[in-house]
Formats: structure tokens, sequence, C-alpha cells
């Protein structure tokens, strides 16, 4: 034999559990994994709810038009839960829950399109949870109601929006609406927590946790 050990080691051998203890090594960060998917879920979930009412809305209430202060159309929107819920149809050229008019139509069009693009570029760098179901929502609703800026009537990129809930002393709207509003406000709560879009939380002496 040439005189080494049979039993000396490989120095250059691989060690199989080296990963796993870099991983549990206190202070190394973990790896967080894209939400990307859970964006685009609640999206679409959100687009496909939207699309569906708004196709029944007109199938069956074009002819019921919302109240407008005392005035009560005929025939009568539909009134639910001692009208506290009112269903009828509108048709806003505005942004959501009415506001601007037909001027702004193509403006508000504009921004839909960049909030859109912001969400869609921004979404790959998201690993919390709960910012991908905000900014999901948000999406979603944009993308709903930029549908009908496309499609519908009077023309492309100046198309009303259809709008079909009705609440006391509160403008009409419909879903994309209702999820604009759900994922801004989650949004807020989430800054306010310090929650950032990596999944870490921001603490009050300037370290990430």
């Amino acid at each position: 034999m040439d005189g080494q050990p049979m039993d000396a080691p490989l120095l250059d051998a691989p060690d199989p559990d080296a990963p796993q203890r870099e991983a549990l090594r206190p202070g190394t960060p973990r790896r967080r994994s894209s939400r990307l998917g859970v964006v685009l879920g609640v999206a679409v979930f959100v687009l496909a709810a939207d699309i569906v009412s708004k196709v029944i809305v007109v199938a069956t209430l074009s002819d019921r038009r919302c109240l407008v202060g005392s005035f009560v159309p005929s025939p009568p929107p539909v009134r639910l839960l001692g009208g506290v819920l009112t269903l009828c149809e509108s048709r806003n050229p505005g942004a959501a829950f009415g506001i601007g008019g037909t001027s702004s139509t193509i403006v508000f069009t504009a921004i839909a399109v960049g909030v859109i693009i912001f969400i869609v570029r921004t979404a790959r760098q998201i690993h919390s949870l709960p910012w991908a179901i905000a900014l999901g929502l948000l999406l979603g609703g944009a993308t709903g109601n930029l549908t009908d800026r496309i499609f519908r009537s009077p023309g492309p990129l100046r198309g009303w929006v259809v709008d079909w809930i009705q609440l006391p002393h509160w403008p009409v709207f419909n879903l994309a609406d209702s999820s604009i509003t759900c994922g801004a406000v989650l949004m807020v709560l989430l800054a306010a927590q310090g929650r950032r879009l990596d999944g870490t939380r921001h603490r009050p002496g300037g370290g990430a946790g």
C-alpha cells in the first residue's frame, strides 16, 4: 500500500446536511416564495365575478333605473332587506362610485391602465400574502371596470361602466368598485402595521423582521 490510512476522510466530499444547517443558523434570512400566483388568482376571481354580475344585470335589470332622491322610476328597482339594499342599473362615465363625468372618461381609462401595469410589474416582488391579496383585489377591480371602458358603448376607451348596487346615502357601485375599495383599505392597514411587500415587518428602531 502507499502508506495512506484506509479510513482517511475525503476532504472534498460534499456534506448533504450543510444547506439545512445553514438555513437553521440564527440570523440567516429566510427565503420567501413569490406570491405572484396569489395576486393573479385573486384578480381573476374578482374579474370573473364582476363580468358575470354585469352580464346578469344588463339582461335582467336594464329597465330598472336607480333611485335619484325621492324620485322612484317606473318600473321601480329591486329593493331588498327593507330597502337597505337596492338592485338597479346605472351607467357611469366616471371613476368608481360615480366620481367624475363624461369628459373625464378617457382620463380614468388611462389611469386604470397605468395602475394595472404598475401592479403587474410589482407582483413578482411580492412575498407577503396579505399584500398579494390586497394588490390582487386592486388589480381585479381595475381590470373589471377597464373591461367596460373598452367594450361598452359609446365606444372603445370611452365606454360607460355598469353599476348596479345602491345603498342609502351612498353612490351606486359594482363588485369591481367594492374590490378596489377593499384592496385599498387593506393596503392602508398593512402599511400602518409596518408590513412590507417582501414579507418583512418594519420595526420602530429601523430594523426589519
